[in-house]
């Protein structure tokens, strides 16, 4: 389906458990929509009645909108936040992790834009040290490659059930499931943003969803700096396992090109991982710079085998990483 026709039905299709609606929104809308200045956050137990809702498809398409936009006007809060995922949670199924380290959870919606993705490298660099991997996300960027087409490429294909994800990490091999297995009222929200043209609050969940929370490390990517201290205070007060950092055009692995600051937060203890390089970003001169699947595929086969280099800032990361699996 082309892209105008998704766009012309994404907020009736999204989410797709449609039902009537059973509370007034108009309120809501009235606090949060007052503009940037004027806008009043909601409290926590507010925020979880709404986003469970809005996951559960029982807000209209034009107050779905009217929230959504005046979210990213105001910007959430850390109240709003804890919410929010309150409510993602009690609705979100639940894989199976074998006993031993945590399972990274490195979310996927951006793919490549302009140099390789090598987010299934560190995802791999992590299982061949035992570490379980699960990659969840959605793509529906026309402007990019998708991250699912790569992993495809390597051999690592969508799961058909979580069951069967939960087989994949068992085996040791990286498991990759779609959002719309793991949260299709999420997945929906997504969605609105062919109408929009936006980014919505759903994109911030989706990088927070925990799929075996207790047994999990999140890994973090955001883009924006402001949402770096924003995510920041989020994690420190949700708990867990968990690792921030700038991501690579999105994409949640260290940029090869300029060790970013990761941070890391263990039960609430903020960790400082890395303190990451001053300066710019220098080319690498060992890295080939296709970035359809098959030459991406064929970079990533070619830094696991030793032919290439595997970027310092990944190795670090990857370090990182198994320190925060490790109980």
């Amino acid at each position: 389906m082309a892209t105008r026709e998704r766009s012309e039905i994404a907020l009736q299709q999204a989410p797709v458990l449609a039902i009537m609606p059973t509370m007034n929104y108009a309120p809501y809308i009235k606090e949060l929509g007052r503009g940037a200045k004027g806008a009043r956050s909601l409290s926590t137990d507010q925020a979880e009645t709404l986003f469970g809702d809005m996951l559960d498809g029982k807000v209209p398409p034009l107050e779905l909108g009217a929230i959504l936009i005046a979210l990213r006007i105001k910007s959430e809060s850390t109240e709003e936040l804890i919410g929010f995922k309150r409510a993602l949670d009690s609705r979100t199924p639940r894989l199976s992790i074998p006993d031993g380290p945590r399972c990274v959870i490195l979310p996927s919606y951006n793919g490549a834009r302009r140099q390789p993705n090598l987010m299934p490298l560190l995802a791999m660099m992590l299982t061949e040290r035992g570490i379980p991997v699960a990659i969840q996300g959605r793509h529906d960027f026309e402007s990019r490659i998708s991250p699912f087409d790569l992993l495809a490429a390597l051999g690592v294909e969508q799961a058909p059930s979580l069951e069967a994800a939960s087989r994949t990490i068992a085996s040791g091999k990286p498991a990759c499931v779609g959002l719309g297995l793991l949260s299709p009222g999420l997945d929906g929200l997504l969605a609105t943003r062919l109408t929009l043209g936006v980014r919505s609050v759903g994109h911030t969940m989706a990088k927070l969803l925990d799929p075996c929370p207790g047994r999990s490390v999140r890994v973090v990517a955001v883009t924006h700096p402001e949402y770096l201290e924003r995510m920041d205070d989020f994690l420190a007060h949700d708990g867990g396992r968990a690792m921030l950092l700038r991501g690579t055009e999105g994409e949640a692995y260290a940029n090869p090109r300029r060790m970013p600051r990761l941070a890391g937060y263990r039960d609430g203890e903020r960790l400082l991982l890395n303190p990451g390089d001053e300066g710019g970003a220098p080319p690498l001169p060992d890295m080939p710079e296709g970035i359809s699947p098959a030459a991406n595929a064929a970079t990533i086969r070619d830094m696991l085998a030793g032919k290439i280099p595997i970027p310092t800032p990944l190795l670090r990361q990857a370090d990182a990483l198994g320190a925060l699996a490790h109980d």
